[in-house]
C-alpha cells in the first residue's frame, strides 16, 4: 500500500530560523529521504515553498478567483511531503515516528485511496 507522509507546519516558522538552522534541518530531511529510499519505499518527495508564494483558486458562486499568499488565517502549512510506497500502515508510522521534522511539526500519516472509498485498515 502507498502512504503519504504530510509535514505539517506552524506558518511562519521558517521565518524564525537562520540560514545556518534552516539548511540544516533541510539536510536532515534529505538524510531521511535517502534513507527511505535506500529501503526502496520512497516513490517521490517535495519541500513546499513558503505561504508566501503561495496561489488558491476557488469557484465561490461560480466565479473564478485567485488569492494571493500568505494568507492571514492561516495557521499552518503544508511544508512538504514523502510519498511511501509497499509499505504497511506500522512502517509507514514507523518512518512518521523516525522524521526530523516531528521534532518541530506535526507529520501527518495518510493511506492514498479514492476519495469515496473510506474502507482504508486504520
Amino acid at each position: 500500500m502507498s502512504y503519504m507522509l504530510l509535514i505539517i507546519e506552524p506558518a511562519g516558522q521558517r521565518a524564525t530560523r537562520t540560514e545556518a538552522e534552516g539548511r540544516e534541518a533541510y539536510a536532515a530531511m534529505q538524510r531521511f529521504g535517502q534513507a527511505i529510499a535506500a529501503k526502496g519505499q520512497l516513490r517521490a518527495v517535495e519541500s513546499l515553498a513558503s505561504l508566501a508564494h503561495a496561489v488558491r483558486v476557488t469557484h465561490a458562486s461560480g466565479q473564478p478567483q485567485v488569492l494571493d499568499g500568505p494568507f492571514a488565517e492561516a495557521k499552518e502549512m503544508i511544508g512538504g511531503f514523502f510519498l511511501l510506497q509497499n509499505v504497511t500502515r506500522e512502517e509507514a508510522l514507523a518512518w512518521a515516528h523516525a522524521c526530523p521534522a516531528a521534532q518541530w511539526c506535526t507529520v501527518e500519516v495518510r493511506a492514498l485511496a479514492p476519495c469515496f472509498d473510506d474502507s482504508v485498515d486504520t
